[in-house]
């Protein structure tokens, strides 16, 4: 975590200077490892409680959706927190400010199994997901400013890869240890590792050469972190937010992150409840074997950058989006080995979709990168917590089937918004220009 001493001549450090990190390279190897454990960090302990719903609604007597707010609250928590974490990172620096919010995230999963009930729970991860919100908020923008624009393709697709595995690994962790010992001892066993993967990313990640700190306006100093308090400063927030606002492109890629998004943690939030249940009756143990099927999404987000090379962006993520669909409508039918299956399509398609649009957004960002993921990642959270909370009354009310019927119109919602505001192939769709998919 080297990025403490800022340029003092920013003429003289601008990002044309600095061609990036190219694959093969160390600093390119020690960038997709920081953030692979940065990954881990993140996403274990944002959803390591998803697999353990069932037993948290049993434990604090709450209902099914009720015990989902765990997960909405860390994701609510996020979404506020991402654009916040931007502006201090712009001045502060991306690897610092990664660093800090992982250290406090971790601080904060380490005190959820002592919740002494649900509602200090629901604050706790609240906090927890605030935290979190500086590496998804980041990890985009960083990998565009360190590594070369011919390797950034690759490079993207792996952390994205590296974010499913993340979150693979903390509900795999979590479901073994909770059907032994607790819900408590299994998340406190994705909190320990999750420690120990911050310190791997706070040792690995290289001294930042691309960040060009923001000056903050009035003061003459270079990246200090000042609170956006006057008039000028209060201007520079909104001239880094409306351009990505104005954008019925970017617009478009947020409205698939808010949709597709909630219809994706809705299913894994909610699957467990039906399979724990007759005539299914699967142990916990059991239930976290199903985010096995984020292996499917691991190699999606590798696959869909040369096919959107050849094909298009916009006919990549429509037709990922149709995969989401037909694997939705796969676990509509009563064997295991169907759902299973509809699980594994369904998430293949989402983790190409998200490949996508996450990267297509800061491809389309000429100005304000930063604060564009970060708007892109707060409508993925916020969709998660509104669409990921409210789907599970639909699932208590009504059933498996509704359910699944309301989250695939909000798929097909956000496949027409994609075919009537996002480009077709273009120039940007070439290899080379292509390079920004994360």
């Amino acid at each position: 975590m080297a990025d403490t001493n800022h340029p003092k001549n920013p003429a003289a450090d601008t990002a044309p200077s600095w061609a990036g990190h190219r694959r093969g390279s160390s600093g390119y190897r020690r960038i997709l490892a920081a953030l692979a454990c940065a990954g881990v960090a993140t996403f274990a302990q944002l959803y390591s409680l998803q697999g353990l719903l069932p037993l948290v609604s049993r434990d604090l007597n709450v209902t099914a959706a009720q015990a989902s707010l765990t997960i909405s609250a860390a994701t609510v928590g996020l979404a506020v927190a991402v654009l916040p974490w931007s502006f201090v990172a712009d001045r502060w620096g991306r690897v610092r400010t990664m660093g800090l919010a992982v250290i406090l995230a971790t601080i904060f999963g380490l005190l959820v199994p002592l919740a002494p009930n649900f509602e200090v729970l629901l604050t706790l991860r609240v906090l927890e997901g605030a935290a979190l919100g500086g590496i998804p908020a980041l990890a985009i923008a960083y990998l565009t400013e360190e590594v070369s624009p011919s390797t950034a393709a690759s490079a993207a697709g792996a952390y994205v890869a590296g974010t499913t595995l993340g979150g693979l690994f903390g509900r795999l962790l979590a479901g073994p240890v909770a059907d032994v010992a607790g819900w408590r001892m299994g998340t406190l066993a994705v909190s320990l590792c999750a420690a120990a993967a911050a310190a791997g990313f706070l040792l690995l990640a290289p001294r930042p050469r691309g960040f060009i700190p923001v000056r903050t306006q009035g003061s003459g100093i270079q990246g200090s972190v000042v609170p956006y308090s006057s008039t000028q400063g209060f201007a520079g927030v909104l001239g880094k937010l409306i351009p990505q606002l104005r954008s019925g492109s970017l617009l478009a890629l947020y409205a698939q992150a808010f949709l597709l998004m909630g219809a994706f943690v809705s299913v894994y939030n909610y699957l467990g409840f039906r399979l724990e249940a007759p005539p299914y009756l699967f142990p916990a143990s059991a239930v976290a074997l199903l985010f096995l099927a984020y292996l499917a999404g691991t190699v999606s987000s590798r696959l869909v950058a040369g096919l959107a090379a050849r094909w298009g962006r916009r006919t990549v993520l429509l037709a990922s989006t149709g995969i989401m669909v037909s694997g939705l409508a796969l676990t509509l039918a009563s064997p295991v080995l169907m759902i299973l299956a509809g699980l594994v399509v369904f998430t293949g398609g989402f983790f190409g979709a998200h490949s996508i649009a996450s990267g297509w957004t800061g491809a389309l960002a000429s100005t304000g990168r930063a604060q564009a993921s970060s708007l892109y990642n707060l409508s993925y959270y916020a969709g998660s917590s509104l669409i990921g909370w409210s789907a599970g009354l639909v699932f208590q009310q009504f059933g498996w089937g509704a359910m699944a019927g309301a989250l695939a119109a909000l798929a097909a919602g956000a496949a027409v918004i994609a075919a009537m505001l996002l480009p077709g192939r273009n120039p940007g769709d070439s290899s080379k220009a292509g390079s920004a998919l994360i």
